[in-house]
């Protein structure tokens, strides 16, 4: 037996299906080594059992559904289901990148639309949706950055990043052929503008920075740093990571950047991916616009259409047009929100970060003091003398059914906790966080070994990561 699905679409784009079938092997025009002599023999389960084996599965890992996940920098926020819905429906999933244009006109209007909307929040002339995650979409303005530079016979070598910097951004650089020169922060954990000046040099392309930054600082300096990068002929790029922190309150390109990447993920509600797919659209200046990759979306006489038409573009970054379902849920998610929900968006993000700092700045360490945007960086020195690291109080989270916060990162902050609480949690989330932080360092003065056990809970204890780094066996354990 075998299922057959014929799916097809004639020269004037009408497309006709045949719904799945099962139907006799000898009726199907294979050779004859191919066809199964015997039945497979799959076992017979039953409703009841296939769902709760997936229920079962999902109680095993942590996920925004199952409980609250402060990633700080990730953004974890929660998915609305209806970007999934709308994502299913068949007038998207059952479509073919080489349909004619005339067939998929709402698709190109969806494309055209959403590029549209970031263009108008960000303040950028145009947006290229073909990147298909972050770093891709950092890789992708770098090659602009690099076209812009080579149509001005100047190439340049080197690209300036901050210490605060995504972990991405060094590997986008290399990859993109630059030389990485990093910038230290100031006391107060923002861009030190005399180092700035005294490294933007001829051979340098581009300042490179996460605004607010990785320590959830924005950088009250930013018009100054403009200034200078683009009195030297360089370009200013802005990793938008933490743009969630913006919406409807401050535009990047009004703020003197070039060119930025958007995370849809972590800004737009979309799947995180866990290493793809994702999306990360590029939105530039106006000068810029002649190298962004092809083809773009135009509209002309009511019409959507591919215009391959950019002699001096990049070129494709991605074989057809970007990961189209994760733009519709981004899509959704905007139409739904509406300018003045996104700008809701980026107020509850601050508001609960700073929430979370007032409250628990008594009982960690707080580098640096000054109120926060969409996150907040703690340190755990404060229990070393009880013989505790960050990675212990991380892991006691868990036994709490909370994810632990990014940890050890930006490496700035010694002993880092990086807490971002999103604006999709509530007051009585965020409370129960504090008290389980709270509870956590009572319990490192008072019976330390609580932590350095955790977590118990779990269906995975604690490994022994050192040895599974030098020794690693990867294989199914079976109880």
């Amino acid at each position: 037996m075998a299922e057959k699905l014929i799916f097809e679409i004639s020269r004037e784009g009408k497309r006709s299906f045949t719904m799945p079938c099962w139907e006799d092997c000898s009726k199907i025009d294979l050779d004859e080594k191919h066809l199964r002599k015997e039945k497979i023999g799959l076992a017979e389960v039953s409703e009841p059992e296939i769902v709760r084996h997936y229920v079962n599965m999902s109680t095993l890992n942590h996920h925004v559904d199952k409980g609250f996940y402060p990633l700080g920098s990730c953004t974890m926020k929660y998915n609305p289901k209806i970007n999934e819905y709308m994502a299913a429906l068949d007038g998207f999933t059952q479509i073919h990148p080489y349909q004619p244009e005339e067939t998929i006109q709402g698709v190109l209007k969806i494309y055209h639309d959403l590029a549209d909307m970031l263009c108008k929040i960000s303040g950028f002339s145009k947006v290229s949706l073909q990147p298909v995650a972050g770093a891709h979409g950092e890789w992708t303005g770098l090659k602009v950055i690099r076209a812009y530079h080579e149509s001005k016979g100047n190439p340049r070598k080197k690209i300036i990043i901050p210490d605060t910097a995504h972990g991405t951004n060094p590997a986008s650089i290399v990859m993109a052929g630059y030389d990485v020169v990093e910038l230290k922060s100031n006391s107060k954990g923002l861009v030190d503008i005399d180092d700035l000046e005294a490294k933007f040099d001829e051979d340098t392309a581009a300042f490179m920075i996460t605004n607010p930054n990785t320590i959830g600082l924005f950088e009250q300096n930013v018009k100054k740093i403009a200034e200078i990068v683009h009195s030297k002929g360089g370009l200013l790029y802005m990793d938008g990571a933490n743009f969630n922190a913006l919406l409807g309150i401050v535009r990047p390109a009004d703020l003197g950047f070039d060119v930025m990447h958007y995370n849809l993920h972590k800004t737009f509600s979309t799947p995180h991916g866990g290493g793809g797919p994702g999306a990360g659209p590029i939105g530039v200046v106006e000068e810029l616009e002649k190298f962004l990759p092809v083809p773009d979306v135009a509209e002309k006489d009511g019409k959507f259409h591919l215009d391959y038409d950019k002699p001096e573009s990049i070129g494709k970054v991605h074989s057809f047009y970007g990961n189209f379902l994760v733009i519709v849920r981004a899509y959704v998610y905007m139409k739904i929100l509406g300018s003045d929900g996104l700008h809701n968006v980026s107020e509850n993000a601050i508001i609960n970060a700073n929430y979370v700092k007032k409250m628990l700045e008594d009982t960690f360490d707080l580098p640096y003091k000054q109120n926060c945007m969409h996150e907040v960086v703690f340190s755990g020195e404060n229990l070393s003398k009880f013989g505790i690291k960050t990675l212990d109080i991380a892991k006691r989270l868990l036994d709490f059914g909370i994810h632990a916060p990014t940890i050890y990162f930006p490496l700035l902050v010694h002993e880092a906790m990086m807490i971002e609480p999103t604006e999709t949690e509530s007051k009585d989330t965020l409370d129960r966080f504090i008290s389980v932080m709270k509870q956590i360092a009572e319990e490192a003065k008072n019976d330390p070994d609580i932590l350095k056990n955790a977590p118990t809970t779990t269906p995975v204890r604690r490994l022994d990561e050192v040895l599974a780094v030098k020794n690693l066996n990867v294989r199914y354990l079976q109880k």
